[in-house]
């Protein structure tokens, strides 16, 4: 991928990765699953994208609170235990003699299925469990041109239709909210929620900045993301206002920054959304102070969090 919020460079190392699959470590080219598998049928699952650093994964078990509590409310038996699910995290990894500028993608879904069907009746045994590895860093060409966005006419719906909250296999709704984006030519696609103010993008969640207050959405139709927690408390600790609130394109347009945030790119800056460039739109794009100020803050908590080793 050469632009947009999850933009990297081809690392050549990940064709010869080695993929978890239900407990055995598999070449990519045979990692695979069965047609009958319920993720593949109905998108039955849960997952969750975490980041390797200094040899730990960062902010792991609030990544496993999220897969726990959505496989309760799906009710998904995962079949093993966060310590079972830390360790063969920890396993796949070691197996790939990985350290940093790791991506892992955890997955789990209902399983096999003894025919095509959505109701749980018919699925045999328990659940599939694939944990994919791959060095990836987020380009910073992104960060130094900015995101571009277009909103897009796909809603984040209610709990009652299909629960935001949800970091679910079906993302359909976010698919083709990205395909729009594509579409006019954006890195990204901004969402609105049912009562037309700003949600979330379709695979970062989206702030702004007006009068040096960081402003985001309420968080009732957004992904509960555990970076975009990360960086209201980063703010606030460090005497920056943050509001989780409701506000319109219009405020959106006329913010003086704009910014995404997710597991992958961390914060990445937004230069411009539907035509309109964010602050005075003069020059060069370059990154807002507020903007600046909060990277600089969320990686000095990713070395907190993930601390190089100490020498023997």
């Amino acid at each position: 991928m050469e632009h947009g919020t999850h933009a990297f460079a081809q690392d050549p190392r990940n064709e010869t990765v080695l993929v978890y699959v239900n407990g055995e470590m598999k070449p990519r080219a045979e990692a695979v699953v069965s047609v009958f598998d319920s993720g593949f049928l109905m998108g039955d699952g849960v997952w969750e994208g975490v980041r390797l650093h200094n040899g730990r994964i960062a902010f792991l078990d609030r990544h496993l609170d999220r897969l726990f509590e959505g496989a309760k409310a799906i009710d998904l038996d995962i079949g093993m235990d966060r310590t079972g699910l830390t360790k063969a995290l920890y396993d796949t990894v070691v197996a790939n003699g990985m350290e940093s500028g790791v991506h892992i993608r955890l997955m789990v879904t209902r399983g096999l299925k003894a025919t095509p069907f959505q109701g749980t009746g018919v699925n045999i045994g328990g659940a599939t469990v694939v944990i994919i590895a791959e060095h990836k860093r987020a380009s910073q060409d992104v960060v130094a041109r900015g995101l571009k966005l277009f909103t897009v006419h796909v809603r984040r719906g209610a709990p009652d239709v299909l629960d935001p909250k949800l970091n679910m296999h079906s993302k359909l709704n976010c698919v083709t909210a990205a395909i729009q984006a594509e579409k006019a030519g954006a890195d990204e696609g901004l969402m609105l929620d049912p009562h037309g103010f700003v949600a979330t993008c379709n695979s970062t969640n989206f702030f702004i900045v007006r009068g040096g207050a960081v402003w985001t959405s309420t968080g009732r139709y957004c992904m509960n993301g555990i970076t975009r927690a990360n960086v209201l408390a980063l703010a606030r600790e460090n005497g920056i206002t943050a509001e989780e609130r409701d506000f319109s394109l219009t405020e959106t347009y006329g913010a003086d920054e704009a910014f995404v945030t997710g597991t992958f790119g961390g914060i990445t800056p937004v230069r411009e959304i539907d035509g309109r460039h964010i602050g005075d739109g003069a020059g060069d794009f370059a990154p807002g102070p507020v903007t600046l100020r909060l990277r600089e803050l969320y990686a000095a908590l990713i070395e907190s969090e993930c601390p190089a080793p100490t020498a023997a």
